[in-house]
């Protein structure tokens, strides 16, 4: 039988986060997964966010999500900025402590991908490292100068080429002018939302974990 996920709520930049927490026995890494707009319904409990944490387990990761700030439990108000960013690096910090020395994994969806993609740089521009990062029909439009992906990990896009929310030729765009090495992955006659899709998203994240 497989594990729950344990309810935990983490001190984050403004007050407390709510999140689910799993520990893996032996696990080879840490996995932080990042949810879509709250300011449009997004949680942690969103069905793409919940193929990716379920994903990471079955390789073998311990798993943390998590709801930013002004979402469910958690406390403070919607950044839709630099304030998700800051709670992403406190949960990590905080499933970090739970699992020292494991290498680290972020997965994102959507404003998500935002939010996993900026960490990875801030990861880096603070000298330590990012094993991969996982980016699904990522909000580029909201990456700037002072949110930047790392340089230095393997990076996989996933863009659904009938995406509704996030125009994919701007992903696609955006994926041709990074300098760093990354895999962009398009999935054909499919939506935002992966609706009958997430097997198959599922396949392509844990063909490359």
């Amino acid at each position: 039988m497989l594990a729950r996920e344990n309810p935990v709520m983490i001190d984050g930049p403004v007050g407390v986060l709510e999140a689910l927490h799993l520990p893996v026995a032996e696990a080879r890494g840490v996995a932080l997964v990042c949810h879509p707009n709250p300011s449009q319904g997004g949680t942690m409990l969103n069905k793409v966010v919940s193929t990716l944490q379920r994903t990471a387990r079955d390789s073998g990761l311990a798993t943390l999500r998590f709801n930013y700030r002004g979402t469910g439990k958690s406390a403070g108000e919607h950044d839709m900025h630099s304030g998700e960013v800051d709670d992403a690096q406190a949960a990590l910090a905080w499933l970090q402590a739970q699992h020292p020395g494991l290498p680290v994994y972020l997965l994102g969806f959507s404003f998500g991908g935002f939010v996993a993609g900026s960490l990875s740089g801030r990861i880096e521009q603070a000298g330590a490292s990012v094993a991969q990062v996982f980016l699904v029909a990522p909000a580029v439009m909201r990456f700037d100068a002072q949110h930047v992906l790392a340089e230095r990990c393997p990076i996989s896009i996933i863009q659904p080429e009938n995406d509704e929310v996030i125009d994919p030729e701007r992903v696609y765009q955006w994926s041709a002018a990074l300098t760093q090495p990354h895999e962009l992955l398009k999935v054909a006659e499919c939506g935002h939302f992966f609706h009958g899709r997430l097997p198959e998203l599922k396949q392509l994240v844990a063909e490359r974990l």
